[in-house]
């Protein structure tokens, strides 16, 4: 199997909090490199002083750390340093002695499970994840990057099996919020092997489940627009837009619309013609 569509990753991402933050970026340094415009000529003085800069507070930093006086903000800056100067096999090692240091800190495991794949290690970063989640079995931001792994090296059975174990834990005997985002990776897993039609009753009983969260109707708004159902995905563009506080959902919602070449989603007005009823959304 090929590695996910960018359209497809967006499923992945919904799984993983605010509608505003549609990327996989689950490392710091992916959003940096992401964040560096692309073709823009610099004045290579100016640069080679920044460089020579930056290497001297990495050398700083460095000597800090070895004397065991750098402070975790300081450990931070460094491995920013590290990896916006293309070290990444430091950044790499400085990883591991963070993480085996203070083994409570998972983040550490999951950031270098990231850096590992972007230096094209899937084995290595599925080792970091197993470790990571034998300790915390249900780490959505964990269980999200595993999936993508086994999607990406053709296994997605194993990752829809680890995923409707995980969904079956955080739904019973009582519903947990991480119900919803591991929900939509399994949603996306089943999708991406053909089985829309589980992909989309998942969808529904999310929805049912967590009725005030706009990400189901928008997973499925995806799935409908990939099947070429431009009309049901418009009416659940309009079913998200009903749900969640979030004064940007509105803006958000319309620019996928416009992207998909739909017709922008308007809140119905109350209704002064008689003749010309509102009709509520349909698609539950």
């Amino acid at each position: 199997m090929t590695a996910p569509k960018p359209r497809q990753r967006l499923w992945l991402a919904l799984a993983m909090g605010a509608l505003a933050g549609l990327s996989l970026g689950l490392g710091w340094w992916l959003g940096q490199r992401q964040q560096r415009p692309a073709g823009r000529v610099t004045d290579p003085a100016a640069g080679k002083v920044r460089q020579a800069s930056l290497g001297g507070e990495i050398i700083r930093l460095r000597q800090r750390l070895q004397a065991g006086e750098a402070t975790p903000a300081e450990e931070q800056r460094l491995l920013e340093l590290l990896v916006a100067s293309e070290r990444r096999q430091e950044a790499t090692l400085l990883l591991e002695r963070l993480a085996d240091r203070d083994p409570s800190r998972w983040s550490l495991r999951l950031l270098l499970a990231e850096l590992r794949r972007d230096q094209r290690d899937p084995r290595g970063a599925e080792r970091e994840l197993r470790q990571l989640l034998s300790q915390r079995p249900d780490q959505v931001e964990a269980l999200q990057l595993q999936a993508l792994l086994q999607l990406e090296s053709g296994r997605g059975a194993e990752a829809q099996t680890q995923l409707e174990a995980a969904f079956k834990r955080a739904s019973s005997p009582t519903l947990k919020p991480q119900a919803l985002p591991i929900g939509l990776l399994l949603a996306n897993v089943q999708q991406q092997r053909g089985l829309e039609a589980q992909a989309e009753a998942g969808l529904l009983q999310l929805a049912g489940r967590f009725p005030a969260d706009p990400r189901p109707w928008l997973a499925r708004a995806l799935l409908q627009q990939e099947q070429g159902n431009s009309a049901g995905a418009q009416q659940s563009l309009a079913e998200a837009r009903t749900r969640g506080e979030d004064p940007r959902l509105q803006d958000q919602l319309d620019r996928v619309a416009a992207a998909w070449g739909l017709e922008a989603i308007r809140v119905p007005e109350p209704e002064t013609n008689p003749a010309k009823p509102v009709s509520p959304p349909a698609g539950r």
